[in-house]
């Protein structure tokens, strides 16, 4: 029941029922430029996805703050201490990639990995309505915190912040269509 990484920093306000399918983003964060590299202008960029593959063939990437920025080239990639150092077209000193540090990597939500059954990318989670197998209203997923064991979904309603280990044994149903996810709740969750 882990979802793939969408990895974005706070996301946008999420809205629940209909309004959701409006709310899909035109990109996806897959990156984070951590600093500059060097002095010819590579970036060291954090990897924000479940699949970092995607770097090695990657020809163009968008660079700013989420949803927004300026398509780049990418001239070079190589793997270094578990991040991609890049180098962009144009970015041709360590000034120039100072500038971009803190940006965002993003890639056009057509370019999205498709994923398995039941594995869903953390904006289409986001805005469902919550609600127990026996049909009480939680309230609205805001949130999701990646641990290493399993995601925690943050549910916010009317008795305040709930935490819910995203688990075969809490997470019973999510239906995209209906907007909504059905959890069982086990001893102990409220």
């Amino acid at each position: 029941m882990k979802p793939a990484i969408q990895s974005s920093p706070p996301p946008a306000q999420p809205s629940s029922g209909s309004d959701r399918k409006k709310a899909e983003p035109d990109f996806l964060v897959i990156g984070q430029i951590v600093k500059p590299h060097g002095v010819r202008g590579e970036v060291l960029v954090k990897v924000l996805t479940d699949f970092p593959e995607r770097f090695e063939t990657m020809q163009t990437v968008l660079v700013g703050k989420v949803g927004a920025g300026r398509r780049y080239t990418v001239e070079s990639r190589r793997w270094h201490k578990g991040m991609v150092l890049l180098h962009l077209k144009g970015i041709a000193d360590r000034n120039a990639a100072e500038i971009l540090r803190g940006l965002y990597l993003q890639i056009p939500i057509a370019e999205a990995m498709p994923l398995e059954p039941g594995v869903y990318y953390h904006h289409q989670l986001l805005g469902l309505a919550v609600l127990t197998d026996d049909g009480t209203l939680l309230g609205e997923l805001v949130d999701i915190l990646e641990t290493g064991a399993n995601d925690v979904y943050i549910v916010q309603g009317p008795q305040g912040e709930i935490l819910l280990p995203a688990t075969e044994e809490v997470i019973r149903t999510i239906d995209l269509n209906a907007g909504q996810m059905i959890v069982h709740l086990l001893d102990g969750l409220l």
